[in-house]
């Protein structure tokens, strides 16, 4: 019985998505719940299941593709097993004299089955994706006798990049290439949110810095316990989620959002944290952080990144938030300028964290500091409401027993 594979119902916020990457191809078997195709959406990338056992008959979109809710993508015969090559026909009947190549070929021992490889992106250099292969092709690479580090296995184009530049030795040639890529479904969505916030928002940035001498101290005195507790480990980002919620709620305004003419105040703190993957920089959403522990912070910041990484954030994950917090320290940067993620109106920024001298009762001493930034909707948030939001934070922040008791 064939069986329809039909893309899933997409939020009224999608209105289509585009076919990434088949993980299977025509006459391949496939397991019920098996991933079949990933699409990829203006926020995330949704994976496909097989909804049956049995073979693959029909693809009826190639990728790159666009699709809408509900169309079929493929057609699987139900209960099939997948065909098996044709063995070769047993020869007539002959003299005595065959008899001797006969028994020889009984003698040789079969040859073993392949062992099955660990499923990869591409066999060969047709099926890695645009700026892989470019790069495959430039650099006379075999994509095949690469080991893929992306998703599921899939061979990227820094594994080529890295493949050819430990074989060359990495000198490079004379050649010049170019390439030219299509922007992905997310990327193309993150440059139309930031032309929207550039061009709808007024938005001014504010500086501060603080001293993470205190929460280092904590983290060195509890971590241990912490993980031991709560099986995690205790992170700068809880700090300073929870320093966040609690100055969101003496400062509203900060949390609050333009809808035409209104300004809506939100009684609670949902949180988006910027989490950064191959695809583009994503923002999932904690919700009412207000009322999270440490660790339940820690835990869902976790889950997301993983899920992140993975490609396996689902829609509900990344809608809603009322404030957003990221962090550039990971990649080492000092200080930015973050821009506000419409409908939202304001963005903290944390930097690294470097050691630096400072002035504290009257002596100089080498402390942890790390510059803050709040870039805020100016339209709703006056200066005067941004300055005390950043000053209420670092107050947390260096003080981080404050936290605990909710001052």
């Amino acid at each position: 019985m064939a069986t329809e594979v039909k893309v899933p119902v997409l939020p009224e916020s999608v209105s289509d998505a585009t076919i990434a990457t088949w993980n299977k191809k025509v006459g391949d078997s496939v397991a019920r719940d098996e991933n079949l195709v990933d699409l990829e959406t203006d926020k995330v990338v949704l994976e496909v299941p097989s909804p049956v056992d049995g073979v693959i008959k029909e693809i009826r979109f190639e990728s790159g593709a666009t699709v809408t809710s509900q169309q079929v993508l493929a057609v699987i015969e139900e209960g099939a097993a997948a065909a098996k090559p044709a063995a070769t026909p047993a020869a007539a009947p002959a003299p005595a004299k065959a008899e001797a190549p006969k028994a020889a070929a009984a003698a040789t021992p079969p040859p073993a089955a392949a062992k099955p490889e660990a499923p990869r992106a591409a066999a060969g250099n047709a099926q890695l994706p645009p700026g892989a292969r470019f790069a495959a092709e430039t650099s006379g690479v075999d994509a095949s006798q690469v080991e893929g580090t992306g998703r599921r296995g899939a061979v990227t184009k820094e594994d080529i990049v890295n493949y050819a530049a430990g074989r060359t030795g990495g000198v490079a040639g004379g050649a010049r290439p170019e390439e030219r890529v299509p922007m992905t479904r997310i990327r193309k969505r993150i440059a139309e949110r930031l032309m929207q916030s550039k061009n709808s928002i007024a938005m001014l940035t504010s500086f501060n810095e603080v001293n993470l001498g205190k929460v280092m101290a904590m983290r060195k005195e509890l971590g241990e316990q912490f993980q031991k507790d709560n099986g995690i480990k205790l992170g700068f980002m809880s700090f300073f989620a929870k320093a966040a919620a609690n100055a969101l709620q003496k400062y509203p305004v900060v949390n609050a959002s333009v809808d035409g003419d209104d300004i809506i105040y939100h009684g609670y703190s949902d949180i988006s944290i910027a989490v950064s993957t191959d695809r583009g920089l994503v923002t999932p959403v904690l919700r009412n952080v207000e009322r999270m522990s440490f660790a339940d912070v820690e835990k869902a910041i976790e889950g997301y990144a993983k899920a992140a990484r993975e490609g396996g954030l689902k829609l509900e994950d990344l809608q809603g938030g009322t404030f957003t917090i990221t962090n550039g320290g990971t990649f080492g940067s000092l200080m930015s300028t973050p821009i506000v993620n419409p409908p939202q109106s304001a963005i903290l920024g944390m930097h690294t964290i470097k050691e630096r001298a400072i002035v504290e009762n009257g002596q100089v001493v080498a402390a942890p500091m790390m510059y803050i930034a709040l870039s805020y909707d100016h339209r709703i948030i006056d200066g005067k409401d941004a300055v005390l939001f950043l000053v209420d934070i670092k107050n947390q922040l260096e003080n981080p027993h404050r936290m605990l008791l909710g001052m």
